[in-house]
């Protein structure tokens, strides 16, 4: 799979369905804790808005925080008008940003699953490619990736049925990919739509 391309075309799509929005739709609460659907594109054009260096220093000064300061940039530039905001992840759909020491499977999750926290509110549906879906669980399901998420996914077995990708040792968790995958990166409303002797054992815990 052409990485590059993947993410240029779930941008566009993102982008295509945001035009449909209405301003109530705009305000709806996503699948991304605390953040309006708004917030959540805010967050997905802050790459082409801030300079690397800038984001960095943002970061230095909130302790190395960097949640702390992608949460302050999405619900400022919430502000923006709605058209340049669809605008600008349009016009970057090509842009080759990648977080420092992270390969492109980086902002392809990143996409992927910000899109799903604004379309699952919304009612809207959408199949993500599998190639994607299976490229994107490889790159969540690393321990320094977890981290980031901060998420324990130790002791189960996620298996995502409509792909047939499975990982990890214990009760079983299952789902769609899109489900899975929400788990795997801190959604844990989507636990719900899971089955398996797994989904309690993570229930249970504390993010």
């Amino acid at each position: 799979m052409d990485l590059l391309t993947a993410i240029a075309d779930e941008r566009r799509t993102i982008a295509d369905m945001l035009e449909t929005l209405t301003d109530e739709q705009w305000s709806t609460p996503s699948l991304a804790e605390g953040w309006t659907v708004r917030n959540v594109t805010a967050h997905l054009v802050m790459p082409f808005r801030y300079s690397l260096p800038k984001v960095m220093w943002e970061v230095a000064k909130a302790r190395g925080n960097f949640n702390k300061v992608a949460d302050n940039i999405a619900k400022r530039d919430a502000s923006l008008p709605t058209a340049e905001l669809i605008d600008t992840l349009r016009r970057n759909a090509d842009h080759k940003f990648k977080p420092p020491g992270q390969g492109f499977e980086a902002p392809l999750t990143d996409a992927v699953v910000h899109g799903l926290d604004i379309r699952l509110p919304l009612g809207i549906d959408r199949t993500v490619p599998a190639d994607r879906w299976r490229t994107i669980l490889d790159y969540v399901i690393q321990p320094k990736v977890q981290k980031f998420f901060k998420t324990d996914l130790s002791g189960v077995t996620l298996s995502a049925t409509d792909l047939g990708w499975s990982s990890g040792s214990g009760p079983t968790v299952s789902g769609s990919a899109d489900d899975i995958g929400l788990v795997m990166t801190g959604r844990r409303s989507a636990l719900d739509r899971l089955s398996g002797d797994g989904v309690a054992l993570l229930s249970s815990r504390k993010r």
